[in-house]
């Protein structure tokens, strides 16, 4: 068992940066150590880059970019930067020019391409940075905590000279995914002294924030790895919501401990030589200033009790129910979409199993390796109205940055580099992705066609404006496949396509899964069905920790069922994504 994380003894720094998965418990982590530090007599600031931060439901407070004291913990002051509005502000003093210089059309066009997330991540870079070059607002505290980090493919493609010449304007094959960087070259020292100050391991500590899953902790190897590309050597792996004990005759607690301890023994390799600590699975939630104390305290383990509101479970719909919707509608193409951790694949696979079952000649297609889903099926018998196909996502990815740089011609070598490196963006391989997906239902007209993913609205957009504005969107887009062109349409269409959302029943994937909703309804597709996955509520555990956590659920069930969906499914937390030939996902 890793030993508990407690910031008297840990934090050796004057800087950290919180970064991890959407979901693990970033802020949850930030907040407690802040808490912590304050009471310890040092003066703290906490900063909250993080679009889907709760800073202010944790300290309930309403917080601005202007730091102020919180209530009830001297020493301690926090902001809440909306990187949303950053990027809105960006993207009008880079847009804003053009207007009325260039057609309307155009300039929306340019909107768009800055709509992204890569946008919002360099308007956040941008409000921290100015936080960390500058010495005057750092000698007023004696810690500094920013609530989420830049990625490495940030980093590197600012540290390219490229990134700050003319070539942007003038280059043929389009903007970066990040927009024309014009709008930021008078910042240049700034960024460079914002890098100096991350890759300072006297200065900074890089705070890695997984869970006790598989999916979490590849993440935060990949962050890690990124990281040390850049020069930031000094990293921190917290393992949160570690459960310590459990109660042996509950099933459901046994099977959630086993798992926990199973990915534990699969972190990866590179992980292992960094520093390893946990924050324990606690039955309370983690708001307000008590609840944060206790966290790091020496008895973190007390329940502080749980008044959430009662709610009906059992009347919510069941995955049976989401089946049997897109059965009677003859829905032909389903895509699940959420952020990576929550369950597409287990759902997209229980879904096409349910409507093989029902006489459909179904096709599932996914990202995930061909073992995983031979591992879901193990225990199944494959209907013979389904079949089943993988993409491999760094084959497409790969594939497609071929075709970008022929088709950008003859480049110079820091051109060729800086082009290399845009490419690493996660938007090239949500395009790559997509348009083997629309391949594959291109092939198969006479299937249903589920898919364990979908593109964002952004990227939608993207691609639909890049069918008339081609020139200004062949960097992002290439050349548009006429399968892309003729599933777009499709997407739209109510009648032929649903996006499935799923998500879980925590404050992060939903504020997330929010935004994804907007974000598709900007692309004219609107979700009907959200699946709650992993709910402990549903299950009937009776340990006390497990059952304690079920009822803080309730307040987010509530929110997706009577705010967010027009419909809502719940699916009970179960230890594999295994699937019987109930269509249950079922445990192992």
């Amino acid at each position: 068992m890793h030993q508990l994380y407690n910031p008297k003894d840990d934090v050796k720094t004057p800087v950290l940066f919180f970064t991890g998965k959407g979901g693990v418990g970033k802020t949850s982590a930030a907040c407690a150590t802040a808490v912590s530090l304050a009471d310890q007599g040092y003066k703290v600031l906490l900063v909250s880059t993080d679009p889907a931060s709760n800073l202010q439901d944790v300290f309930r407070v309403e917080l601005s970019n202007n730091p102020i004291e919180i209530p009830g913990v001297e020493n301690l002051f926090a902001s809440n930067i909306d990187p949303e509005e950053a990027a809105r502000a960006y993207r009008e003093k880079t847009v804003g020019p053009y207007r009325g210089k260039l057609p309307e059309t155009v300039v929306n066009q340019m909107e768009e391409q800055l709509s992204g997330a890569c946008t919002v991540e360099i308007a956040a870079f941008d409000e921290f940075s100015h936080l960390l070059a500058d010495e005057s607002i750092l000698n007023q505290f004696d810690h500094v905590l920013f609530d989420t980090a830049p990625t490495g493919h940030t980093l590197r493609l600012l540290s390219l000279p490229t990134a700050w010449n003319g070539f942007l304007e003038e280059s043929t094959h389009g903007a970066s995914c990040l927009g024309p960087l014009s709008g930021l070259g008078d910042k240049k020292d700034m960024y460079g002294k914002a890098v100096q100050a991350l890759s300072d391991s006297e200065k900074t500590t890089l705070m890695l924030v997984a869970r006790p899953e598989e999916s979490t902790l590849i993440e935060a190897n990949r962050a890690s790895l990124e990281l040390r590309e850049v020069g930031i050597q000094n990293q921190m792996l917290i393992i949160n919501g570690l459960l310590q004990s459990h109660d042996s005759n509950d099933e459901v607690a046994t099977a959630f401990y086993e798992s926990q301890q199973d990915a534990l023994t699969k972190i990866p390799k590179e992980l292992k030589l960094i520093n390893t600590l946990s924050l324990p699975y606690v039955p309370y939630s983690l708001t307000g200033i008590d609840s944060l104390r206790q966290l790091v305290s020496d008895n973190p383990f007390v329940d502080r009790g749980n008044n959430n509101e009662d709610i009906e479970l059992n009347q919510l719909a069941q995955l049976q129910d989401v089946i049997d919707d897109f059965s009677d509608k003859n829905t032909r193409v389903i895509f699940t979409m959420g952020k990576g951790g929550v369950g597409k694949t287990s759902v997209a696979s229980a879904i096409a199993v349910g409507l093989s079952e029902k006489g459909h000649k179904v096709h599932l297609t996914t990202t995930d390796p061909a073992s995983h889903l031979d591992y879901m099926f193990k225990n199944s018998y494959v209907d013979e109205n389904l079949s089943i196909s993988s993409i491999d996502p760094e084959i497409e990815v790969e594939n497609y940055k071929k075709e970008v740089i022929s088709a950008a011609g003859e480049l110079g070598e820091g051109e060729l580099a800086y082009l290399k490196e845009d490419l690493e963006s996660p938007c090239t391989e949500e395009i790559a992705v997509f348009r083997a997906f629309a391949d594959v239902v291109a092939r198969s007209e006479n299937e249903i066609i589920v898919i364990d993913t979908a593109p964002t609205g952004h990227t939608l957009l993207l691609l639909d404006s890049s069918e008339a504005y081609h020139k200004e969107m062949s960097r992002s887009t290439g050349s548009t496949p006429e399968s892309v062109k003729a599933l777009l349409p499709r997407l739209r269409n109510p009648e032929e396509t649903e996006v499935v959302i799923v998500t879980l029943a925590e404050a992060t994937p939903v504020f997330e899964s929010t935004r994804l909703q907007e974000d598709l309804r900007r692309a004219q597709i609107v979700p009907k069905w959200w699946i709650i996955n992993r709910s402990l509520s549903a299950t009937g555990t009776e340990d006390e920790v497990l059952k304690a956590r079920a009822s803080s659920e309730k307040l987010w069930i509530n929110k997706v069922e009577n705010e967010l969906a027009e419909r809502c499914a719940l699916i009970p937390w179960t230890k594999e994504a295994n699937l019987n030939n109930d269509n249950k996902i079922t445990q192992s």
